[in-house]
């Protein structure tokens, strides 16, 4: 048995490994829940080409402006976390797709590139580089209509068929820094 540090006393017990300590009282952190969905989700490994399937119709349902087909890959109880945007993980396609009709009205993906790309049974990360304009606002900064470019990270992972959660983290330095410049000279690239 390892020891495990629990939330409320900040002390010590034995727990046996894998399981779940909540304090009375107290709600279970991000990462019990998640190993609490783990453990009662049934996951089988995906090949590499049925992934890359539904990751391009996603984007190509994003880039097109159409959020219910950004979703349409999602399982239902999908999970989307947009690293450091104010609402944290959403829960469920209602939510994505609320994300991307927001997202969709503030930007214009032109091109998302991918630049790397890593695989597992039931899990794809892909660095992509983004770009496009912003005529709304992003990351609360109004766009203005600019042109900007940044690098982005995706971590994908997939269950019955769908894409289960989205993860992204997007190099945030990067797009602040292009649009705090003056709309005649922002056109840069992510560096």
């Amino acid at each position: 048995m390892r020891q495990a540090k629990t939330p409320k006393t900040r002390g010590y017990r034995k727990v046996a490994r894998g399981a779940i300590l909540v304090s009375a009282g107290q709600p279970a952190s991000r990462q019990e829940m998640r190993t609490r969905r783990t453990e009662t989700e049934r996951r089988y490994p995906m090949d590499r080409e049925t992934m890359d399937r539904l990751i391009e119709t996603h984007l190509t349902a994003e880039q097109a402006g159409d959020p219910a087909g950004s979703v349409a890959v999602y399982t239902d109880d999908v999970e989307h976390d947009v690293v450091g945007f104010p609402n944290g993980p959403l829960h469920g396609k209602t939510a994505a797709q609320g994300f991307y009709e927001h997202l969709t009205q503030d930007t214009r993906t032109e091109d998302m590139i991918p630049t790397r790309s890593y695989y597992g049974e039931d899990f794809c990360v892909i660095e992509h580089e983004w770009r496009g304009t912003v005529p709304g606002t992003f990351l609360g900064v109004p766009g203005e209509g600019r042109r900007i470019a940044f690098r982005l990270l995706h971590v994908w992972e997939f269950r019955d068929g769908r894409i289960s959660r989205e993860n992204v983290w997007l190099d945030s330095g990067a797009v602040m820094r292009q649009l705090a410049t003056p709309v005649a000279t922002a056109a840069g690239g992510a560096r």
